[in-house]
C-alpha cells in the first residue's frame, strides 16, 4: 500500500520541525479576546437570550448547563455522632415549630 504522502518522512527523536513553535501567548490571547467578547454580548443580551434557548431550546439549554457543572461531587458525609441528644431535640422542636407556621399561612 503506497502512502498518502510520499515526501513525508517520520520524525527523528529529538528532531524539532518547527523550532520556533507558536508564539507564546497566541492561544491565551485568542482565549481572553473569545471571553471579552462573550462577556460584552452577555451584558447586553443574556438574560432574554437564555429565556429564549430555554424556551425554543430545551435540549441546547440543558446542555449548557451541564457543560457548565463540575463533572464530579464531593459530599463529605456529616454524622450526627458528634451531636447532643439536646440539640437533634432543638432541631427538631425548630422544625416542627416552622412546618406549623407554614400550615397556618397555607390556610
Amino acid at each position: 500500500m503506497r502512502s498518502q504522502y510520499p515526501n513525508l518522512k517520520p520524525i527523528k527523536l529529538g528532531e524539532v520541525r518547527n523550532p520556533k513553535g507558536r508564539p507564546k501567548g497566541s492561544r491565551n490571547k485568542l482565549s481572553e479576546a473569545f471571553i471579552v467578547a462573550m462577556c460584552e454580548d452577555f451584558e447586553q443580551h443574556g438574560e432574554a437570550v437564555i429565556c429564549k434557548v430555554r424556551e425554543e431550546k430545551p435540549d441546547q439549554y440543558l446542555k449548557v448547563i451541564a457543560s457548565i457543572l463540575p463533572r464530579e461531587f464531593h459530599v463529605a458525609d456529616a454524622p450526627l455522632d458528634d451531636v447532643t441528644n439536646d440539640e437533634i431535640l432543638d432541631l427538631l422542636a425548630a422544625i416542627r415549630s416552622v412546618k406549623a407556621i407554614e400550615g397556618c399561612n397555607n390556610d
